[in-house]
């Protein structure tokens, strides 16, 4: 009984993320900087960036690499202070 409640959630994970990938085709996965970029121009055509970034990456992976990077050690930071709250009280009692 525990390995099921703990596969059927797996590959429920699995089925959410594979499935969109799966069906929806000539897609762009864009982020909000595109989105907001593409609104300034629209209200401002003229309009200038006053500031650049300071590390470019070099493709499109490396900031979905960084991306993942920072969710995963967010994620971590979370879990470990979710842990630690939950194991100290229930070593108080």
């Amino acid at each position: 009984m525990t390995k099921k409640k703990i596969i059927l959630p797996l590959l429920l994970c699995v089925l959410i993320a594979v499935v969109p990938l799966l069906t929806i085709k000539d897609s762009e996965f864009g982020g909000a900087d595109g989105q907001a970029e593409e609104a300034i121009t629209e209200i401002d055509p003229n309009y200038e960036p006053w500031a650049e970034s300071l590390l470019v990456p070099p493709g499109g992976e490396t900031e979905s690499l960084l991306f993942a990077l920072q969710a995963a050690l967010g994620a971590g930071v979370v879990g470990y202070g979710l842990g630690y709250f939950i194991a100290r009280k229930k070593f108080q009692k």
